[in-house]
């Protein structure tokens, strides 16, 4: 952690600059229309002319016009060079960016989700290598780690969130709650006394599992006999029947009143609404749904903090952390060229900090000059002892998908020893499979 440290406190403390926005989508045409050189690089598309147009396929559309800033002037620095920004809603970019990459159709620089996506797509060779290649030494060294894989480094993970719940400051002011509860008792009497101000303590998409699922994270960091729990229940040395599992799906149990009314019927929108609206004191996500919360017009002070499942003195991490949003150049691409210098674009001190400062979110990049308020606000979150989101440990999704909904099934009402059994048998039958 000491290694975040010294990224996040460079230049924290400065006040929100904001940017102008424009729109930089060109038309459509496959990627790598149009540039590049003769013959694909096999390293990371340095070489080759830059120019063309070429895809760049995310799942961030609250980045767009952050993007498209960017962009705009990536291209006005190489002539003839476009970028179409394809994006797709994070649940569907899950489950469909890879063949879609693979296909042809879009990504000449696309990036992954840190686990699971990021281990099928270099399986699946969509990944150039890029070890050795001047932009990786633009990155904090152990924020990229996972981008490599057996000593290769394929990706650069840009973002650097924290995925744990997020507050309004004033109404936990109002609830009278000045620090984070350090226990799990502490945790529930703070949603009391958050409902006893008439106002929702959690709002929580617990329709929407791969939002759903950050909750989760926090929920297993303290109560997991061993750190890589999410990898061994895939192995199957741990399985959710286990006492600890149970004990979490009670935990989950305890937590029902204090969600709002159907919570496991919930999309993030509406629970980012009733955040930004106050009507919830705390938003079940993390630190990258700031800026869309303040896309919906929240206006008050943010702060986060994680439940505490064990007593304080049993605690080993306070919250959770991730680096994700892994950047890499299409192998496949016929224009590797110029996706390898829209990724070098990014990763330079000045346009990382008009992407965090424009996003409202911490990068892995060296060199960061931060200037958001919301930034500054939640800085102190890099010097605390946060744990490696868990739920990326998971490289099988259906896997991670049957843990991760017998938490949903039981805030929906499911016994959690009911819920722990109908998910090991998913994760049994996909172990022996």
């Amino acid at each position: 952690m000491s290694e975040k440290f010294n990224l996040s406190r460079r230049g924290a403390l400065h006040v929100f600059g904001g940017g102008g926005l424009l729109a930089a989508v060109a038309a459509c045409a496959g990627p790598g229309s149009g540039g590049g050189g003769d013959e694909p690089p096999d390293t990371g598309g340095g070489d080759g002319e830059i120019g063309g147009e070429i895809s760049f396929a995310h799942w961030r559309a609250e980045d767009q016009e952050v993007l498209a800033e960017i962009i705009e002037s990536f291209s006005a620095e190489n002539d003839g060079a476009t970028v179409r920004q394809d994006i797709s809603p994070s649940n569907d970019y899950q489950s469909s960016a890879l063949q879609q990459i693979r296909s042809g159709n879009i990504g000449d620089l696309f990036v992954a989700f840190r686990g699971a996506q990021f281990v099928d797509m270099v399986s699946a060779g969509l990944y150039a290598d890029l070890s050795g290649t001047d932009v990786v030494g633009k990155y904090n060294p152990s924020l990229i780690e996972a981008g490599a894989q057996d000593g290769t480094q394929y990706g650069l993970p840009y973002q650097l969130v924290f995925n744990q719940p997020v507050s309004n400051l004033d109404v936990l002011e109002e609830a009278g709650i000045s620090e984070p509860p350090p226990d799990w008792d502490g945790w529930l009497s703070m949603c009391e006394d958050i409902l006893s101000i008439d106002k929702i303590p959690m709002a929580w998409p617990g329709g929407e599992i791969g939002n759903a699922g950050h909750l989760f994270n926090c929920m297993m960091m303290n109560n997991a006999p061993s750190d890589d729990m999410c990898a061994k229940i895939e192995s199957g040395e741990y399985k959710c029947t286990d006492d600890w599992f149970l004990h979490t799906l009670d935990q989950y149990v305890e937590l029902r009143p204090y969600f709002q009314n159907n919570a496991t019927g919930t999309a993030v929108e509406p629970a980012q609404q009733m955040f930004s609206s106050g009507d919830a004191a705390l938003l079940l996500t993390g630190s990258f749904h700031i800026a869309a919360v303040r896309a919906l017009g929240a206006e008050f002070p943010v702060g986060m903090m994680a439940p505490i499942t064990v007593s304080a003195d049993e605690a080993k991490y306070v919250g959770i952390h991730n680096a994700t949003f892994v950047l890499g150049v299409n192998s496949a691409s016929d224009n590797q060229a110029t996706a390898m210098a829209l990724l070098e674009y990014l990763s330079e001190t000045e346009h990382a900090s008009t992407y965090a400062n424009g996003t409202a979110q911490h990068l892995t990049v060296a060199e960061v000059n931060y200037e958001n308020e919301d930034l500054a606000a939640t800085a102190d979150w890099l010097d605390k002892d946060t744990m490696l989101a868990p739920r990326f440990q998971f490289n099988d999704l259906d896997i991670r998908n049957a843990a991760e909904q017998s938490c949903i099934d039981v805030v929906g009402g499911t016994s959690p020893e009911q819920a722990a059994e109908r998910a090991q048998q998913i994760i049994d039958e996909r172990v022996n499979a």
